[in-house]
């Protein structure tokens, strides 16, 4: 018997008129959610460079991705340094 941290979801999503099956232990409301953003920016992609195949586009996506993750974790840490340094000071 599964408990709930062993539970893994099965979603069929949609990401760039592809269907995919996606496992994970995440929601599925989250799963979908997940897959609705990297289909939004494929497409936004898509339109803004026509001429692209498909896999530049989802190499461009992926790269887009990465750098708003790795700037919203740098303001992350910038902000716990600045709480921690008011909580020490």
């Amino acid at each position: 018997m599964q408990n709930e941290a062993e539970k893994t979801n099965k979603v069929k999503v949609e990401i760039n008129n592809e269907e995919y099956i996606i496992k994970g232990p995440e929601t599925v409301e989250h799963i979908q959610l997940v897959a609705s953003y990297v289909d939004e920016k494929i497409k936004q992609l898509s339109k803004a460079h026509p001429n692209l195949n498909t896999y530049r586009i989802a190499v461009l996506t992926a790269l887009n991705i990465t750098n708003e993750m790795l700037k919203l974790k740098q303001e992350y840490e910038e902000f716990l340094s600045l709480v921690d340094g008011e909580v020490k000071g």
